[in-house]
């Protein structure tokens, strides 16, 4: 039985089910598109820079483009800007089915595309984590949260398989049908309807760059996001697995697809847990704990030389990182009015960008220097180290006891 049948008081919300499964189909079918798109790409050039080329040019645009793409999310209509950036995704993925079809995709327009992409998603990111709390009431939120997460995780899991499957017919094929759902999604997004809140202000640098400064003067905010950033800087080691992989648990391409899979299967089994079970005291001392274990799961792996001890840690590690993303993403939002969430969630997506790019880059810069086991296991030690400092640094979080609201009713 699915997730949502087991949760009758969420069916209750026909916007957040409509959301979640456009959430769903339309991140299904941008893996399913990514696995395509580096393919093509690979097969049209056979250079490796290339495929680094199109994973930058669709970083840059975001990170220039998500704050202001906060203040959007903040003045306009979420649903609707979520449903464009869904639609111009299935303008790119028709671009690519008409222009392999007739065989005039280039490399530079792939770089083209990959810009749009970035673009999209920067507009996306905020927007999509800004309407959840409009669409459910505040005492169902980390449960919409934790089922939003459920639903991305397997999508992630099954996208990425399902996208090198349907390749075999042809990139043509996979194009086609990720034009598909994601005009599903697009549709299904339209119809997504909430009580808005609004921004009275125009767009300005001010505006633009509200959303810093709110975090930064809420203590609680500013250490729940820092420490998503320095977790995932510090613990990250997914640009590693191909060596562990190889060198150390000597396994071939199927083994690395499995070690690749187990964070997602940890946290989507937590993620199903927390609908049923969400976390009701103590969520702060919870989040650190989950946070440190996710340390001791890295420094696990870094030490293993057993390919199924490998892969239960990084489950181990992906179930805790469920636990920090669902109370983090709670927290945001019931500490943030709903005027200022989009600016929020864009300096929150800012931050996520920021770990996952960085963290990789640290990784592969710490393993040249000092080996591929060190890297992850000074990097699992860091971890653990950064939530032990941050119930020193951040004592609000650390006591917070309850996920409910302690704002004011309203923002000025």
């Amino acid at each position: 039985m699915s997730p949502i049948a087991n949760e009758e008081s969420l069916r209750a919300y026909p916007s957040f089910i409509r959301y979640w499964f456009s959430r769903v189909i339309s991140t299904l079918a941008n893996q399913m598109l990514m696995v395509a798109l580096a393919w093509q790409m690979y097969d049209l050039t056979s250079s490796a820079w290339d495929l680094g080329l199109v994973g930058l040019l669709q970083f840059i645009p975001a990170l220039i483009m998500t704050l202001p793409a906060g203040h959007f999310a903040d003045r306009f209509h979420r649903g609707h800007i979520i449903s464009l950036c869904i639609l111009s995704q299935a303008v790119v993925a028709a671009v690519l089915w008409w222009g392999t079809a007739q065989a005039w995709v280039t490399r530079d327009l792939i770089f083209a595309l990959s810009v749009v992409l970035g673009t999209a998603r920067a507009f996306q990111m905020p927007a999509q984590q800004a309407i959840a709390p409009a669409l459910v009431k505040e005492s169902l939120l980390q449960k919409a949260i934790a089922l939003s997460s459920s639903g991305m995780q397997v999508a992630i899991i099954g996208g990425p398989a399902l996208g090198g499957i349907i390749y075999t017919a042809g990139a043509t094929a996979v194009y086609g049908t990720c034009t598909a759902l994601l005009m599903i999604g697009f549709a299904l997004m339209l119809t997504v309807k909430y009580a808005r809140k609004r921004t009275q202000q125009g767009m300005s640098w001010e505006s633009v760059m509200a959303g810093i400064g709110f975090v930064w003067q809420h203590k609680i905010l500013l250490g729940a996001i820092s420490l998503d950033l320095f977790a995932v800087l510090l613990g990250g080691a997914t640009a590693l697995l191909p060596i562990f992989a190889r060198d150390i648990l000597h396994v071939g391409p199927e083994g690395l697809g499995v070690l690749r899979a187990a964070p997602a299967v940890g946290a989507l089994a937590v993620s199903l847990a927390l609908i049923r079970w969400p976390l009701r005291r103590k969520v702060g001392y919870k989040l650190l704990g989950s946070v440190g274990i996710f340390g001791i799961g890295m420094v696990v792996f870094g030490l293993s030389t057993s390919f199924w001890l490998s892969v239960v840690s990084l489950a181990i590690t992906g179930a805790a990182d469920s636990i920090s993303v669902v109370t983090r993403l709670t927290l945001m939002q019931l500490e943030t009015p709903d005027e200022m969430r989009g600016r929020v969630s864009a300096v929150n997506s800012i931050f996520i960008g920021a770990s996952n790019q960085l963290g990789e880059f640290e990784s592969g810069a710490t393993a040249a220097l000092m080996g591929p086991v060190a890297s992850v296991v000074v990097g699992g030690i860091g971890t653990i180290a950064v939530a032990l400092a941050w119930i020193r640094l951040f004592p609000s979080l650390a006591k917070r006891d309850e996920l409910a609201p302690t704002r004011p009713a309203s923002a000025t």
